[in-house]
């Protein structure tokens, strides 16, 4: 991983902590300690919204628009994020075990501390995420397919070869 992509992540990441919420990112704010499982999310403009420790496994997250949206400690597992748009998000500490990220927009995403077991990530454009070195090398190992969006291939945006 390079060092400048710790550092983004390290800024980011308090930005996030320091900065006041606009008052369209306040009122889509879901935290808690409860779960939210098959809930459907699809083509939705959620748009800075922020999910906090929720189980929202098995939701439906398809085509939406997630662009700056926040997962904090919270469960994607079996999740459908296909299509999805999480450019510029913030997925911090999230289990996708199972998820479907295929064609998805994660183009500049923190993704630090987060779990990839068994994803579909064919078509992902990761361009500039961050994740943890491990998971890219688990990520690169399925990595297949050119993001219909961007025309960046999952590999190239994994930086794999």
């Amino acid at each position: 991983m390079k060092y400048w992509r710790v550092f983004f992540a390290f800024v980011l990441a308090l930005a996030v902590l320091f900065h006041p919420l606009s008052a369209e990112a306040a009122n889509k704010r879901v935290a808690g300690k409860r779960a939210v499982v098959n809930k459907d999310f699809s083509n939705k403009t959620l748009i800075a919204s922020e999910f906090t420790k929720l189980n929202l496994e098995n939701s439906n997250f398809s085509n939406s628009d997630l662009r700056g949206a926040v997962f904090n400690g919270s469960t994607l597992a079996g999740a459908n994020l296909h299509g999805a748009d999480l450019s510029d998000g913030i997925a911090y500490l999230v289990d996708f075990k199972g998820a479907d990220l295929s064609d998805a927009n994660l183009t500049e995403a923190m993704m630090l501390y987060s779990t990839f077991d068994d994803v579909d990530i064919t078509g992902a454009d990761f361009t500039n995420a961050v994740l943890d070195g491990f998971q890219i090398k688990k990520l690169c190992a399925v990595a297949s397919g050119v993001n219909s969006k961007t025309g960046v291939s999952t590999r190239k945006s994994l930086e794999c070869d």
